[in-house]
Parts: C-alpha cells; sequence; structure tokens
C-alpha cells in the first residue's frame, strides 16, 4: 500500500495493494493504523454509495460548518476526481488536482476538510464509495461552479449532466464567507508541484 502526497496540502492519494489469483483479489480499503500513520488520521463518521451514468457531474461540494474530509473510491466504473483547496491562506489555494479512480485502479483519494469536492463519470457507469469525518448538514452544504474559470481546472469533458443546484452554483470569489482558514499540520506532506 503506497500513499501519495500531492500538491495541495493533505490531499493524498491511496494506492491501495491488491492480493489477485484465478479465484478473485483481496484487498484492505481501510486500516486505521496504516492510513493514520500516512497523515490519515480523521475519524470517519458516515459512508456514502452513489451510482450514476456517463457524463454525469457531481459537484463541486463543500460543507461549512461542519466541514467533511472523505476518502473516495470506486467499486463500479471509471471516475475523474477532483479537489479543489479553497482554504483561506492556503499556499495553494484555488488550485486543483484530478486523478482517475476505477474499480480496476482500486486508487482511493482522500480530500481533507475545507476543500471542495467534485467528480466526472468516465465510464457507463460509476458507483463511488466515500468515507465521510463529519455526518451530512443540509444547511452547510455550498457548492462552487464546476466551470469557475478562475478555477480552470481541466474536466474531460465539455457538457456534462448536472443537478438543478450544480447548474446554479456561484463561482468561487462569490461564496468566500463559507470558507475555513487554512491550518497547517505536521501530517500535511506536500509533493512538489507538477505541470498542468
Amino acid at each position: 500500500m503506497s500513499f501519495v502526497p500531492t500538491e495541495l496540502p493533505g490531499v493524498i492519494l491511496v494506492e491501495p495493494e491488491v492480493h489477485g489469483d484465478e479465484r478473485g483479489f483481496f484487498l484492505e480499503t481501510w486500516h486505521a493504523g496504516r492510513y493514520r500513520e500516512a497523515g490519515i488520521a480523521e475519524t470517519f463518521v458516515q459512508d456514502n454509495h452513489s451510482y450514476s451514468r456517463r457524463g454525469i457531474l457531481r459537484g463541486l461540494h463543500g460543507q461549512s460548518p461542519h466541514a467533511q474530509g472523505k476518502l473516495v473510491r470506486v467499486i463500479e466504473g471509471e471516475i475523474w476526481d477532483v479537489a479543489v483547496d479553497v482554504r483561506r491562506g492556503s499556499p495553494s489555494y484555488g488550485r486543483w488536482v484530478g486523478f482517475e479512480l476505477s474499480a480496476k485502479n482500486f486508487r482511493q483519494l482522500y480530500v481533507p476538510p475545507g476543500l471542495v469536492h467534485g467528480f466526472c463519470v468516465t465510464s457507463e457507469v460509476a458507483q463511488v464509495e466515500y468515507k465521510c469525518t463529519e455526518f451530512y448538514h443540509p444547511e452547510a452544504e455550498f457548492s462552487v461552479a464546476w466551470n469557475d474559470p478562475e478555477l480552470a481546472i481541466a474536466w474531460p469533458l465539455r457538457d456534462p449532466i448536472l443537478s438543478e443546484k450544480d447548474r446554479g452554483a456561484p463561482l468561487l470569489r462569490n461564496v468566500q464567507h463559507r470558507l475555513l482558514d487554512y491550518r497547517p499540520t505536521p501530517a500535511s506532506p506536500r509533493a512538489p508541484a507538477r505541470p498542468r
């Protein structure tokens, strides 16, 4: 199992060790001790499961107060998963990372509290499971426009299928009052910046 820090503090790409043979495969998808040692020391309190078809984009979503950290994985199909650092004062404020997560590559993405998160489906269908560090509070949820030009996220689709809420999401500059302040921790390693 490997834990790969990204250019966003606290965002970690997890690549589990998969044991496979002619019978199928086995892997650990959560191990509190190993994940804690790698910088994911949160307590998860809620598991969510979504089903979506090709072209659907969910996001960008955040929650404040009651910010949620998320550990995201795919159990069917493939998505392109995005985390955006919107923590005020963060050295990577306004930057994003995106990764392919699929049922074949078994990757997970940890998105710490204070970021916004979204994904789009690049396979026929996708089932996504994610663990949350805080309960869902509908009154605390907020959204940021998936195509905010100041973020310039390179989504792998041009005309996504969106919910009514996501179609009307505001730009990041218009939700500043909802954002959290950045608080660096020793468990927030950073990878070298990579060109986009």
